[in-house]
């Protein structure tokens, strides 16, 4: 066989396979046996050794994964992956609905999909060629793990029909409960620790550095979201899965297309029931979704969350076993916190060995005792909690769980303070608190000090080299290399860290040191406004609580903060180490456009939405991502979406984007 002959060969028995994979994994309408299949592709990858400068980048013999790889990039998604708000009753979907009902003024069509209970991976095709698979990561960025992706037998590695240059796919991969069983009866026989649940299982293939131990795991994947050229794509989300489903995706089955809210329970309480019970992959619920895409941006997003659709969850798994003892926990801000230890039970596809009782007042209305059986659930199916006693089968054995006086770590005695349920360890030396104040204090939110995790925080605390925050940065290179399983590499790579870390914002500093009630975005709201440590420590109660989105409860915990004397010593040591404590103003000009509000809405020629919007807000306005009557003006691009419509609709006022251009010419020497 010459060189051409090859070629050609190679080229069709790629073209034959893809399409054999199609049909068996997609339209589950095999044309050859598995035995037929396996020979063609047996011959494909004897031609690819012989000629590799041949083997075409979206061949099916990638699917029994290449060389290990050596890491993962990270790369920025197109578009946020969000996350869902959840509903876990009837009342909780009508509410949905009538949020809903009330943005838009009318009632509305939905799509109801079952929630696939796996790992959320984006997949980017170039020209119609795979070229990239990106995890969810922090939802803003993940990895780029497209050769594991790769060996998931139902993606395709290429999309025959004609789509837009740019094409990403976001979908869920699982493991069918066959494969799961299988993989872990294998972990079993090897001696191996097992996988806890199916999604445990797919979280830990979908990073793994050998694509060829992926391919054995036999992941699969199911798709929910199409993003390319809006003008490409049915306005309605059935159809565009139906259109996905087409193209040589697989999307999730039982997927319908419903009238109105009330159509939607039924299906949901008929799916809980009578389908998902005989299903062979995991689900954990619901996805409803407003079926008019358009609509999505008229209903916009909250803070956290999307308004066109929510997450329906399934009733949590219950299972009874015995409470062997009850021990307690010390957590970052001192809450003392009863755990009951567990006759081991499996609970929705995890071993259960432990459930939280909240605290001692939760354990007085559930009256539950040591050596009592109790009904165990998953809550929300993440923690799993005691829920009820079965009094029936009281011995009278059982004891009674006192409240400790003394901390369980420190043995400091115990405080409750007024008006207060949970009971604390209120000394700042605890070995416990210190330890969970750390790991919060390097987190990803906070200082995001890459590798100093649970483990070391142990290892650096039993030789006391860390006493504080600031003990961090006090770390010398001989000290971490001398501890077990570290290195001079490994103290190397920490120190750089370390060091990074002092660049972080001042209010990522103020979130890093965990006082009570201030979350990421109090700490940011509070950096914003007063920006430096020194104007918020000499800020009154009421000075701190006049802030929008601050209040009188927040106000009180930070100036209590601050009224500790060790605090201070603290933030006087942090800041001799060179963590930022001011927020860097930029000299403000004119502020033309303060008291506007304004939306953009299509494709800007001269800006990206980025850079519109910093401009915008650099002359004092504020820019929204909805339009409502408040709204000042709409700044129109090309293809301008449903926020154009709205603004036409509410009689809001639309510029195009020579509205900007004349305030850059304008301002461009004094900004």
């Amino acid at each position: 066989m010459d060189r051409e002959e090859a070629k050609r060969e190679i080229e069709k028995l790629t073209e034959e396979l893809l399409r054999h994979n199609y049909l068996y994994f997609v339209k589950n309408q095999p044309e050859i046996s598995d035995y037929e299949y396996d020979m063609l592709l047996r011959r494909l990858k004897e031609l690819e050794e012989r000629y590799p400068e041949f083997k075409l980048p979206y061949s099916p013999t990638s699917r029994v994964g290449g060389q290990p790889v050596e890491g993962f990039e990270t790369v920025k998604h197109s578009i946020p992956m969000i996350s869902l708000d959840n509903a876990y009753n009837e009342g909780e979907l009508l509410n949905f609905n009538e949020r809903v009902e009330k943005i838009l003024g009318y009632s509305v069509e939905y799509t109801a999909e079952p929630k696939i209970d796996g790992i959320g991976l984006a997949l980017i095709y170039k020209n119609g060629i795979l070229t990239s698979a990106i995890t969810r990561g922090d939802g803003i960025q993940g990895d780029n793990v497209i050769e594991n992706a790769k060996t998931i037998t139902n993606i395709p590695l290429k999309i025959y029909d004609n789509v837009p240059e740019t094409f990403e796919v976001r979908g869920e991969v699982f493991l069918p409960f066959e494969t799961f069983r299988q993989i872990n009866k294998e972990k079993e026989e090897n001696g191996e620790e097992v996988f806890a649940n199916p999604r445990n299982a797919v979280a830990g293939t979908i990073r793994l550095k050998d694509p060829k131990i992926a391919a054995k795991r036999k992941m699969k994947m199911y798709c929910y979201q199409v993003i390319t050229e809006e003008t490409f794509l049915p306005d309605s989300h059935f159809e565009r899965l139906k259109l996905l489903n087409k193209l040589g995706f697989s999307t999730p089955p039982h997927t319908l297309k419903l009238k109105n809210i009330k159509e939607v329970i039924e299906y949901c309480k008929r799916f809980e029931e009578a389908i998902k019970p005989a299903l062979t992959f995991p689900v954990d619920g619901m996805v409803i979704k407003v079926d008019n895409v358009k609509l999505w941006d008229v209903l916009g997003t909250t803070a956290k969350f999307p308004r066109y659709a929510i997450a329906f969850k399934f009733k949590p798994e219950q299972a009874t076993t015995k409470v062997l003892d009850v021990t307690f926990q010390v957590g970052r801000t001192g809450i003392i916190t009863p755990v009951a230890e567990l006759e081991p039970v499996k609970l929705a596809g995890t071993t259960v060995k432990r459930a939280t009782l909240h605290n001692f007042d939760e354990i007085k209305r559930l009256d539950v005792r040591i050596g009592d059986t109790v009904f165990v659930e998953k809550a929300g199916e993440i923690i799993p909690k005691v829920v009820k006693v079965a009094v029936s089968k009281r011995s009278g054995k059982e004891k009674a769980i006192e409240p400790p006086k003394n901390c369980p770590v420190c043995g400091e005695p115990v405080v409750q303070f007024e008006g207060e349920v949970a009971i604390r360890c209120i000394n700042p030396s605890c070995p416990a608190i210190l330890k969970n104040s750390i790991l919060h204090f390097v987190s990803r939110d906070a200082m995001d000090i890459r590798g100093m995790g649970e483990s070391l925080v142990d290892r650096l605390m039993e030789k006391n080299l860390l006493k504080d925050f600031s003990s961090i940065y006090e770390l010398k290179k001989e000290q971490i290399a001398s501890l077990e399983r570290m290195g001079e590499k490994s103290a190397e790579n920490l120190l750089k860290e370390i060091e990074k870390s002092k660049q972080k914002p001042f209010h990522n500093v103020l979130y890093a040191l965990g006082i009570r009630y201030v979350g990421q975005k109090a700490a940011k709201l509070l950096a914003t406004h007063f920006k430096s440590i020194d104007n918020l420590i000499n800020a009154s109660v009421e000075q701190i609580a006049e802030i929008e989105g601050i209040g009188e409860k927040i106000a009180e915990s930070v100036k209590k903060y601050f009224s500790l004397k060790h605090n201070l010593e603290l933030i006087e040591k942090l800041k001799k180490h060179g963590l930022q404590f001011k927020t860097e103003e930029k000299e403000k000009g004119e502020q033309p456009l303060k008291g506007l509000t304004f939306v953009l809405t299509g494709e800007l020629e001269n800006f990206t939405r980025k850079e519109a919007t910093e401009f915008l807000e650099s002359l004092g306005a504020k820019v929204s991502s909805s339009v409502s009557k408040k709204t000042s003006y709409v700044i129109v691009g090309k293809n301008p979406g449903s926020k154009f419509r709205k603004a036409v609709k509410l009689g809001v006022k639309t510029v195009d984007e020579q509205f900007l251009l004349n305030f850059v010419e304008k301002y461009k020497n004094k900004r």
